[in-house]
């Protein structure tokens, strides 16, 4: 009997951990927001080849880059793209840089992911995706990527926490250059996140309930 009970802990730690891992990977739950060690980190791509996959608001938006950059501007590929839409995924969008993308949807066991071009300069199209995922019951998350998942992704994600949650542009300023890596900026990172800021609107029509809020939205 002694023996057993050492075994029986043994046994419950490696089902948490089982449990733990798949958790980590449901990119689909909407479970009271990331947290601020997981909006900044590392995170686990849902797709080979991919680098700083962090999730934005849980269940809804993703951001990313390419491991080693874009350099050819070619976007996912297919395999990538079969990837995200078995891991759950709707909609990727390639933030300023896919000049030699073709986009489109890819298709896969469990559904289908839209693949579209977006611009941290002019994020009102991506802002009305994000709302109407949200607003979809079943609709799964968007992935916004850039050449590193530094930048221009991080501006779209910034954007959308100020849209969705609330956060004032300082503090969306802030967690993008928290998020930054260390990246230099052409012209200085913050007179770069400023002009980006300048060119986005906030939208009253994009409004969400504080049940949609509390289910999303950062710790």
């Amino acid at each position: 009997m002694r023996k057993t009970k050492p075994l029986m802990a043994l046994l419950a730690l490696l089902v948490m951990a089982s449990a733990n891992a798949a958790q980590a990977d449901d990119y689909t739950s909407r479970n009271g927001g990331p947290s601020a060690s997981q909006m900044v980190g590392r995170g686990t791509a849902a797709a080979e080849g991919l680098a700083f996959f962090r999730p934005v608001l849980s269940g809804v938006l993703y951001r990313a880059g390419f491991k080693g950059g874009d350099k050819g501007r070619t976007g996912l590929n297919d395999a990538q793209r079969k990837a995200l839409c078995q891991a759950g995924f709707s909609s990727a969008r390639y933030i300023d840089f896919g000049k030699n993308t073709a986009y489109g949807t890819t298709r896969c066991d469990t559904g289908q992911i839209s693949y579209a071009p977006g611009k941290s300069t002019r994020p009102a199209d991506v802002m009305r995706e994000i709302h109407d995922i949200i607003k979809t019951p079943g609709r799964g998350p968007m992935v916004v990527h850039c050449m590193w998942g530094v930048h221009s992704s991080g501006a779209i994600s910034a954007m959308a926490l100020v849209q969705f949650c609330g956060w004032s542009e300082d503090r969306a300023k802030a967690y993008w250059d928290d998020a930054r890596n260390g990246a230099d900026c052409a012209d200085g990172c913050e007179a770069w996140i400023d002009h980006h800021f300048d060119t986005f609107e906030f939208d009253p029509n994009l409004t969400l309930t504080a049940a949609e809020k509390a289910a999303i939205c950062p710790k």
